[in-house]
């Protein structure tokens, strides 16, 4: 038998903004391996905007580890991304293959800490 968990208010709305960033994310590392597709860099701005300015609100709430977990998937994959650039501009196929792992390293952390998040645990 499940239990049901009351987390209030608050905890509802920071959880709801942990499935959009989440779902974010998702988009974000699916779409940089798809050729032609330029919304992964506008949503990966955005999903990191989102978590940076209400990371305060979940300070001491079991939401806080997602926040920074999110934050530094983002900050990792976009350098990872940033790095390999010249590969995918250089050289087509290296460059998909290393956006492909980072990709794939990047939804491991979001199906991961997702989830944690639907779980109503801390990452």
């Amino acid at each position: 038998m499940s239990e049901i968990i009351d987390l209030g208010e608050r905890e509802r709305s920071l959880k709801s903004l942990g499935v959009v960033s989440y779902l974010l994310h998702t988009i974000v590392a699916v779409a940089a391996v798809l050729p032609g597709v330029q919304a992964g860099v506008a949503l990966l701005l955005v999903a990191i905007i989102l978590d940076l300015v209400k990371k305060d609100d979940a300070a001491g709430t079991w939401q806080a580890s997602h926040f920074s977990w999110r934050i530094r998937s983002v900050l990792w994959a976009g350098g990872l991304y940033l790095l390999t650039l010249p590969l995918w501009l250089l050289f087509l196929v290296p460059g998909m293959i290393a956006w492909t792992l980072i990709s794939i390293w990047l939804l491991y952390r979001i199906i991961r800490g997702w989830m944690n998040l639907s779980a109503n645990r801390p990452i």
